[in-house]
């Protein structure tokens, strides 16, 4: 077990069973494949301090900003860039919408709904967004409540269709669709 994650949890004694085994669970489903725009500079310091990008949630953000030679800010939103992509299916541009939704970690998404944070979402853009998108607002949701990594953003797709089903989109949805802001041409 490395230094680095005993030194996010606060705890300095390497020997403490219950930490090691909850640290070993999270590094069996990491990610390595996470994506940043890093700096040419931040890319050296992680280098320099041998820490792999898929690492940096084992930092605290003040460990990260000084690490970096970073704002605080900056090492905010490259802790949650890697955090949201350890959930599975989630990559470097849903997690730029969270950030974008003024959320940083996965833990601050327990217990909030789906349907809500799409809602916000689309207000907040100006546009609608397509459907698949909100399973996706479901699975982080739901990840962040359960750490279950075997659903992906599709295992939502029934869920969302009843619900909207039931309830539809709210009478404040946008009514310019994400293809037409963004000039796709969709026949």
């Amino acid at each position: 077990m490395r230094c680095l994650l005993i030194s996010r949890t606060g705890t300095s004694d390497i020997d403490k069973d219950s930490n090691l085994a909850e640290n070993e669970i999270s590094d069996m489903n990491r990610k390595t494949n996470i994506q940043l725009n890093l700096s040419p500079a931040e890319r050296a310091k992680l280098r320099a301090n041998k820490v792999k990008k898929s690492e940096i949630t084992d930092f605290a953000v003040d460990e990260l900003a000084q690490m970096l030679e970073v704002p605080i800010e900056r090492a905010k939103e490259l802790y949650a860039l890697a955090d949201f992509q350890q959930i599975p299916s989630v990559g470097i541009r849903f997690a730029e919408d969270l950030i974008f939704l003024g959320y940083y970690s996965v833990d601050e998404l327990k217990g909030l709904d789906g349907a809500k944070l799409t809602e916000a979402y689309e207000r907040k853009k100006g546009y609608w967004i397509d459907p698949c998108v909100e399973d996706q607002f479901r699975l982080v949701v739901y990840f962040a409540d359960t750490h279950d990594y075997s659903k992906n953003w599709w295992d939502f797709t029934p869920e969302r269709k009843q619900y909207r089903l039931e309830k539809d989109y709210p009478s404040n949805r946008p009514v310019t669709a994400w293809y037409e802001v963004l000039g796709i041409n969709r026949k």
